[in-house]
């Protein structure tokens, strides 16, 4: 990781708050967060704390309700609808909790469904898709459709669609959540590989030993950012608000 590189994440002071007035909930209270090319930074924080709404802002799929969002030094809020689906193509991918695989596409065809979106040929996508498959170790399964494959290969089946092409920011939300051990470790290592070829990852989860991939750990805490790069030893402390 170069220290002077220009970050491919830049949250600036972001704000996000749902609804209005006495039932307005404060998601997030002036967070800031650069992630650099070739880093992993991990983001842990009890149930509630804003995780999943700093990545949804990270990766253009909600807008903070004040700061802004720079994703390879473009700011995300001043794109317009079709401008900012083509930074979501192109250089952002997310790893969904849910996973959200099409099921009535295979396993190629989820894959490389966000190339075709941009206007890559059937054919080279056919094939990045299948590349970026092999990359996970699904060689042979890409004809396959999300039923007639484990859960374990359905994540990595995400995982691949996440990493096709030229993503420069990998986000990835509790991506281990509903797999065995072994499988969580190979997804990691997956995650922490593509980071270390120039990518900049950002990776929420609840688990210490997960964490333990990153470059860096930040911790939440009721919509704020209460601590960054502390000792993986701290966690228990600081998830369970007891004072420092």
């Amino acid at each position: 990781m170069s220290g002077t590189a220009q970050p491919v994440l830049d949250v600036r002071d972001v704000h996000r708050t749902h609804g209005a007035g006495p039932a307005a909930v404060r998601a997030l209270r002036g967070v800031s967060l650069t992630v650099a090319p070739g880093e992993l930074v991990a983001v842990m924080g009890p149930s509630g704390s804003g995780k999943s709404t700093l990545l949804a802002l990270a990766g253009g799929l909600d807008s903070p309700t004040a700061g802004e969002v720079r994703v390879d030094g473009e700011c995300l809020g001043v794109l317009d609808r079709r401008r900012l689906a083509r930074v979501r193509r192109r250089r952002i991918g997310y790893i969904f909790q849910e996973l959200n695989l099409l099921g009535s596409l295979t396993a190629a065809e989820n894959v490389a469904l966000p190339l075709e979106l941009d206007g890559v040929g059937v054919r080279t996508a056919r094939r990045q898709a299948l590349a970026a498959l092999a990359e996970v170790e699904l060689d042979g399964l890409g004809d396959r459709f999300p039923d007639q494959l484990s859960g374990g290969q359905q994540q990595r089946v995400a995982i691949a669609r996440a990493l096709v092409g030229e993503r420069r920011l990998v986000l990835a939300d509790e991506p281990t959540g509903a797999l065995d051990s072994r499988t969580g470790e190979a997804v990691l290592h997956l995650l922490r590989r593509r980071v270390d070829a120039g990518a900049a990852g950002v990776l929420v989860t609840h688990e210490a030993r997960h964490a333990g991939w990153a470059d860096r750990v930040i911790f939440l805490r009721d919509g704020v950012l209460v601590d960054s790069t502390a000792p993986l030893g701290s966690v228990e402390q600081l998830l369970s608000g007891s004072p420092r």
